[in-house]
């Protein structure tokens, strides 16, 4: 049993419940591993809303998952992480995010990570998300960590604890 929660991203979710997806077999691999060790996997209230777009909430994985609300800290954290993201978009930082409402939905999403000392790893297909953990960790104080499931789970957790 691990000692650690991850917060899985809206995009793995999307590919764990999309047999005809590209990182299907890699996200279920990853479901499977935190199943196994015990791993609490944490979703949050936004990323339920977003996957409602084109979904519906009866499609998810619900019992082995724990439901994160957006509460009042949380807004709080985000205020000041969406700031440092803005900040380091315009100074050429985040030259691949140019939608604004990108920045605010991660800021929500990792300002949630960020304050449940529990979660380690914010799992996700965002290959975005990295360059934006790193920003935030580095000139926030933010603390989690990313974790592509472009890489197959076994090379990822080998590569972490090996």
């Amino acid at each position: 049993m691990e000692n650690y929660a991850v917060l899985l991203d809206t995009s793995f979710i999307i590919r764990l419940l999309s047999e005809s997806d590209g990182l299907h077999y890699n996200a279920v691999a990853y479901y499977k591993y935190f199943l196994e060790h015990g791993i609490d996997m944490k979703f949050s209230t936004i990323s339920i809303a977003e996957y409602c777009v084109r979904g519906n909430i009866s499609e998810l994985p619900l019992r082995n998952l724990k439901i994160v609300p957006f509460n009042y800290d949380h807004a709080q954290r985000t205020g000041l992480f969406a700031a440092t993201l803005f900040a380091a978009r315009n100074a050429g930082k985040l030259p691949d995010i140019s939608e604004r409402l990108l920045i605010p939905n991660d800021s929500k999403l990792l300002a949630q990570a960020d304050l449940d000392p529990a979660i380690k790893y914010f799992v996700t297909s965002d290959v975005k998300a990295k360059n934006t953990i790193s920003i935030l960790n580095a000139e926030s104080g933010a603390r989690v960590q990313h974790l592509d499931i472009h890489t197959p789970v076994n090379i990822a957790f080998s590569e972490l604890f090996g």
